[in-house]
């Protein structure tokens, strides 16, 4: 009868710890997805920012055809950072990716902000109308990118929090979850705020 007794009480002690790691794997999941899904709407608005620049740099480019070097290195700097874009959105979590597309966009964001000090030599650019949509769509999406990079950044909190605390910590490893995600941060003095551009 005690064999029968200690026999049940190994089998619930056993069944609780499955269903603990059942909900620790299944929490990890969810925050992992929710960091995943908000950096995919930093991708979105980050694609937006790269259509755009193309268009700024062309309407530029009629008014500023002696600044050849300052516009190239805008378009070298957007495409690098599309590069860095497409890396990190193929996995959010691989920190690497992550702090490239932290360097390429700390690039792009000092490219851009020569381009709009260099405009401001030019009365005619700063009037072109085209340039003034332009800028303000930029910058427009300048502030959906610190959203949607404020939301990721919560999310990540939010995941290693979870996966560093008592007890999750000792399995979170096990089921892949071993490394930290990376936040998402710019550089503070290149974007403290987003570009002003007064046409």
């Amino acid at each position: 009868m005690s064999g029968l007794l200690i026999g049940l009480i190994a089998l619930g002690v056993a069944l609780l710890l499955i269903f603990y790691l059942v909900s620790v794997f299944n929490r990890l999941v969810t925050l992992k997805n929710r960091y995943v899904n908000a950096f995919s709407q930093i991708e979105v608005q980050l694609k937006r920012r790269y259509d755009l620049i193309p268009n700024l740099v062309e309407t530029a480019k009629g008014y500023m055809k002696h600044e050849s070097e300052t516009l190239e290195a805008v378009i070298q700097a957007r495409n690098q950072a599309a590069g860095g874009l497409e890396r990190a959105a193929a996995d959010p979590g691989n920190a690497t990716a992550i702090q490239g597309l932290m360097g390429a966009e700390n690039v792009l964001t000092g490219s851009l902000g020569k381009l709009f000090a260099l405009s401001e030599s030019y009365p005619d650019l700063k009037a072109n109308q085209n340039m003034m949509q332009l800028s303000e769509e930029l910058t427009s999406t300048e502030n959906k990118v610190a959203f949607s990079r404020q939301a990721y950044n919560d999310g990540v909190t939010i995941y290693n929090t979870y996966k560093q605390t008592f007890p999750p910590v000792f399995v979170a490893s096990m089921f892949g979850h071993g490394s930290d995600a990376t936040m998402l941060e710019f550089d503070s003095a290149a974007i403290a705020e987003a570009p002003k551009v007064a046409f």
